[in-house]
């Protein structure tokens, strides 16, 4: 009984000066242009999804086979030069013109990356993995 109360008080002795000490933080600058940064992508993200949203992109996604859900998931887990990439398409595309050939350009992604075995989206592909 002796042994257990004494090495109670160790272990309360030692845990209140190890833990009783704050932890050590870590402060830096953050950049103007990490800031811009972080908000481009995130507004090239929104710009992508706005576009896939459209109704006439949707149809031309389901006659190549493309479910939305499933080019929107791919957009989330797209990296953000991706991403970029694609809203400039978006930008670049004449409005209601080139719907078709963007469409085209997410079908092409999303096959390459069903082959790659990154998502599963066409059921006609078969993975590298």
């Amino acid at each position: 009984m002796k042994f257990a109360k004494t090495s109670i008080i160790y272990f309360l002795i030692l845990a209140s000066a190890t833990f009783g000490f704050p932890g050590l933080s870590n402060a830096a600058l953050v950049s103007t242009s990490t800031l811009v940064q972080d908000s481009t992508t995130s507004a090239n993200r929104d710009k992508v999804r706005t576009f896939l949203a459209r109704e006439d992109v949707r149809k031309s996604l389901s006659l190549q086979g493309v479910r939305a859900d499933d080019a929107q998931a791919r957009v989330n887990a797209m990296t953000d030069d991706e991403v970029a990439t694609l809203a400039q398409r978006v930008d670049s595309a004449p409005a209601g013109g080139d719907v078709l050939g963007l469409a085209f350009t997410v079908f092409i992604i999303l096959l390459v990356t069903d082959i790659l075995g990154l998502t599963k989206v066409f059921p006609f592909t078969r993975a590298v993995r």
